[in-house]
This record gives structure tokens, sequence and C-alpha cells, in this order.
């Protein structure tokens, strides 16, 4: 991998990473930008205890543009783009309209490839292994800044999940404080230790999903299973065999291997409802363990957490979409109208 970095008109970085290590990527950002403005705040709720970002500076960001104004594509035949090259394999880069900013984080755009038409899925396996590389590099980065607590790599697909740009991509949010999700994993994780006398939830749970019937497809580093408590209509979590806190302690062999077991469940999630219906929209979420303290979660230190990536879609049968109502948006208790299991089986029965 060869990672070259830049920077935009308006002073925000730009990032390539490309497999040959002999291109050269000297481009320059053309626009005429001005520097980039945001009121990015975050606030605490005393209620709940966790924390809104307000980041009103996003209502005039850019909103499904047809795909000759796309501005994740490269710039070509005199159109700028945010890519001031004319072509690239990875590519990272500051948002322009960020969540979080400043003291209160920072947010990424992650350019899978630059062919407009194409998903994580259609990537060959020397690509995604790009595309992990770039995540673990940006991980290390963004964990050195002193407001960030928390990094999550992730991928919304789908103008049914909110994407606004069709471009596949992804993105990269530096939290200042750990997120609700993880918060809520610790705790477990602390109880869990404590309760058994020093077992480790993590392996728990991954060894009891080994032995079940809700495993998708395994390989020698990796295993992809439904949980025993889905909240959505297809979910997968994909945990690698030995525990690791985060995408820099993976070993080799894990993330050799990483590619092929992914792409390949990418792929069976396109097939879950038919080859006759659209794209499966997703979200594709890393979960790594935090950089900041941890000192509210008695007993457990980073080397206690496990990395793994959930996927899931908001798809519940041909057609239908699981909506958050009542209950899960009001009080966050899940309905699941798919059972786990069977859920499982499908997504064994799609196999390529």
């Amino acid at each position: 991998m060869k990672k070259t970095s830049t920077r935009l008109a308006d002073g925000r970085e730009l990032i390539y990473y490309d497999l040959r290590d002999d291109v050269v990527r000297d481009a320059v950002d053309k626009r005429p930008l001005e520097r980039t403005h945001t009121t990015s705040e975050i606030r605490r709720d005393p209620l709940l205890g966790d924390s809104v970002a307000i980041a009103s500076h996003r209502q005039g960001r850019t909103y499904h543009p047809p795909a000759d104004e796309c501005p994740l594509c490269p710039s070509q035949d005199g159109r700028l783009s945010e890519i001031p090259d004319s072509s690239y394999d990875v590519v990272v880069f500051e948002n322009r309209f960020p969540s979080l900013a400043g003291d209160s984080g920072r947010c990424e755009v992650v350019c899978f490839t630059s062919d407009h038409n194409a998903s994580f899925a259609d990537l060959t396996e020397e690509q995604a292994a790009l595309v992990l590389d770039a995540w673990t590099d940006r991980t290390s980065e963004l964990s050195h800044l002193a407001s960030v607590e928390q990094v999550f790599c992730f991928e919304n697909r789908g103008a049914e999940i909110g994407v606004t740009l069709g471009h596949p991509h992804g993105q990269i949010y530096a939290y200042p404080f750990t997120t609700p999700r993880t918060a809520l994993m610790l705790r477990q994780l602390a109880q869990h230790k404590e309760a058994t006398g020093g077992e480790n939830l993590f392996d728990h749970v991954l060894q009891r999903e080994l032995a079940g019937e809700r495993v998708v497809l395994e390989g020698e580093h990796w295993v992809a299973f439904v949980p025993y408590a889905a909240h959505w209509p297809y979910e997968v979590h994909l945990y690698p065999k030995h525990r690791v806190p985060d995408l820099l302690a993976l070993g080799e062999e894990a993330r050799t291997e990483f590619p092929k077991v992914y792409l390949e469940l990418l792929r069976r999630f396109d097939r879950i409802f038919g080859e006759n219906e659209p794209p499966t929209p997703y979200i594709s979420a890393w979960h790594q363990a935090p950089f900041g303290a941890l000192e509210e979660f008695e007993g457990v230190n980073r080397d206690d957490f496990g990395l793994h990536l959930e996927l899931f879609t908001i798809r519940r049968t041909s057609g239908k979409l699981k909506f958050l109502a009542g209950s899960e948006s009001g009080m966050n208790v899940f309905i699941n109208d798919v059972p786990p299991e069977r859920a499982a089986e499908r997504l064994r029965e799609v196999a390529s």
C-alpha cells in the first residue's frame, strides 16, 4: 500500500491509498472553495446521560446529485470533484459537512472505488484488503488526536438507509466520547467478568454461537453468525476467532482472510430477497474498543473488548422495510419479525 496525503482547496485533508507503489498523486484541487465553517456542538442529555451532536450546517449538504455531478467520482473531462486526480484506488478525506469537527471530533469519507456504479461487494479481494488497510491506518491516526476517544468505521448503503450520495463509500466518525452502544457493551463485559471470576463475555458469545445453529459462514480466522437476540430482520455479526480490541491488533492471517469472508457475506445479503429485487440496503459497522479512559467500567481494560463487525438490513421481506416505530424509537425495545434461526438458514441457502 502507498499512502499519499494532500490538501483540498479549502484546507481539508485528503489521502490516497494505492495498490501500486509507483503511482504519483500530485493533482491540485482547482475549485474556488472557501474555508469550511462548521457549527458542530456536543450536548449531553441529563436524563439519559448520552450525547447529541448539533450540526445545523449539514442542512446544506449535497443531496442525491445526478451521476454526472457526483462529488465522489474522480475529476475528469473538466468536471472538478472532491477528488482532484483523474482516478484512484481508495481515497479518504475530511467530510465537507461533518457531524463532528474540531474539539467535537472529526468525520471522514472513505471512497472504496472510483467506479460510480459499483458496490463494495463488486470489489476484488485485493481492493477490499486495501480498504481494510485504509480503515486500520485511519483508526491509528485518528486515535492520536487529543479530542478523540473512539473511532467508528462504517458504511451506509442504499437510499432506504438515508444515503444521499450513490457512489460506493463509507464514513469514519472519530468521537470525543465513548458511544452509548459501546458503553453498554463495556458494562455487560464488566458484569460478566465479575460474575464468572474473570471470564470474557465476547469469548463466551463466540463459543456459544460456534456451537449453535446460527452460523452463516466460517473461515479459519473469522466466523459470521446471526446473534441469538438479533434486533434486525437480517443481522450478522462477524468476529475474528482470536479476540483483539481493534483493527490495529488484527493478525496478518486474519487480515489476509477477511476480504474473502466479508465479500461473500455482502454478496449473500444481495441475494436474500431474490434476483429481481433491488440491491439490499444495509449498514455495516465496525465495533472497536475506545481509546479513552475506562475507569467507569470497573475491572475492564481495552484488551477485554472484542473487535467485531455488525451487518444488518432494514428490509424485512420483499418490498417491505422494518420501521423503528413506537417501541423501538420510544423505548428502545426492538421487535424482530424474522426469527434469527430462520435468518441464518436463509443466508446459508444463498451461498454462492
